[in-house]
């Protein structure tokens, strides 16, 4: 047995299959005690880094992904928790089990009709269509962040009652009140910058609030005021990582109390990096654009001579130039690098590819750990609102394949 295994054995505690034995302050603290624990593998950037800096350590590890076949590294992409070949090595059956959460969605209520969706496109209907049932009008809603008010209007129209939706961008106000107009729902659209002061005002304890997937520090304004106010709040949250902080503030008394270790803005990134919903072309475009990325790092080591990964801006969908070395020239020249005529383009390409396979598959080290992430992160935001004296349940609204953004908070004063 290596040490990494023994370690990991040495420090698991008992979990029910299903996970259902835990309280959120109990799976909270677990959580925490494993990513901390491990934190060396799962932080550092393949992307960035030849050789990483745990390889030394874990170099039977290493050698078992670098030695995967693609068919089973793509497998671990999607499934990295699942008959995992790592579970030898990382705590991957214990990270299952923790982050093993109820289904919501399989409470089999009615949802919104799909003729209802005509105005929203097919997928993010069909989230709303998942949401919509969880919540709950015993009480005035409010939604959070609305955009467009397309969730609002869904429930205004099935609920038969008037919802008030709080977006900050005029424009979506207007277009969100003229779609309201159209199909007879009594929702109306303020516009109000959800970050100001005067926000508090729209909470109190006879509202409920809800937001589906509000980003970062906009979901974390809604449970702070939320709590402070006694509002009910059902919330599927997104994007820890746009957040004004470079380094993750914890929520809870519980994580700050407990969490011994710290988090950078990317390191949050990684709880989101699963893109399951994104179409073949796209997938296609973004493993070229990866590669290239790959390919003009190699270039532009050996030309400068430091061995320091250099990041370049991301291009749009479907502007992506059309051969490789235009795409150097076009990265050269937003990172000041200067490249010398008749440079070997199909070396340095088919390094890209090389070190694409690689970092394909030292990620999945990360990937193990990216749900119990964003499971912690959303374990915090439930203990938050635990400790201010709600009840909450947390767990899934739809399956990962509609959305892997599918955690919910329902907290009840």
């Amino acid at each position: 047995m290596t040490p990494c295994h023994a370690a990991c054995r040495a420090s698991e505690v008992t979990v029910a299959a299903d996970g259902g034995a835990l309280d959120h302050a109990t799976r909270l603290r677990r959580l925490g005690e494993v990513l901390g624990a491990w934190r060396s593998v799962w932080q550092p950037l393949p992307f960035q880094h030849p050789v990483l800096p745990w390889e030394a350590q874990h170099g039977e590890l290493a050698a078992v992904l670098r030695g995967l076949s693609d068919a089973e590294a793509e497998r671990l992409q999607d499934a990295p928790l699942s008959a995992s070949a790592l579970a030898h090595w990382l705590p991957v059956e214990e990270l299952a089990a923790l982050v093993d959460l109820p289904d919501f969605a399989a409470d089999g209520e009615p949802t919104l009709p799909d003729s209802w969706g005509v105005f929203v496109g097919g997928r993010k209907w069909q989230q709303i269509q998942a949401f919509a049932p969880l919540v709950r009008a015993d009480r005035p809603l409010l939604e959070w962040c609305a955009g467009k008010g397309h969730l609002s209007r869904g429930l205004a129209r099935w609920h038969d009652r008037p919802v008030d939706a709080l977006e900050w961008q005029p424009a979506l106000c207007e277009a969100g009140g003229a779609l309201a107009h159209r199909q007879s729902a009594a929702v109306r659209l303020h516009q109000q910058d959800v970050m100001a002061a005067d926000a508090e005002r729209w909470l109190n304890d006879e509202r409920r609030v809800m937001a589906l997937h509000a980003c970062g520090d906009l979901h974390v304004r809604l449970l702070q005021l939320a709590a402070r106010r006694r509002s009910a709040v059902t919330l599927a949250p997104c994007c820890y990582q746009r957040t004004a902080d470079a380094w993750y503030q914890p929520m809870s008394r519980q994580a700050r109390r407990e969490m011994n270790w710290s988090m950078s803005r990317d390191d949050l990134a990684m709880a989101v990096q699963e893109t399951v919903t994104a179409p073949g072309k796209v997938r296609r475009e973004r493993r070229l654009a990866n590669a290239w990325r790959l390919g003009f790092d190699a270039l532009q080591r050996s030309l400068t001579g430091r061995d320091r990964y250099l990041p370049v801006p991301s291009l749009a969908y479907g502007r992506l130039p059309d051969r490789f070395a235009d795409f150097c020239r076009w990265a050269a020249e937003r990172k000041g690098v200067v490249l010398p005529p008749g440079a070997d383009w199909a070396t340095h390409e088919a390094e890209g590819w090389r070190r694409l396979a690689e970092v394909t598959r030292l990620e999945l080290v990360r990937h193990v750990f990216r749900r119990p992430l964003e499971v912690w992160l959303v374990l915090d935001r439930a203990r938050l609102m635990e400790e201010a004296g709600f009840r909450v349940r947390l767990g899934t609204f739809c399956d990962r394949q509609l959305t892997p953004r599918n955690l919910v908070i329902q907290a009840e004063p």
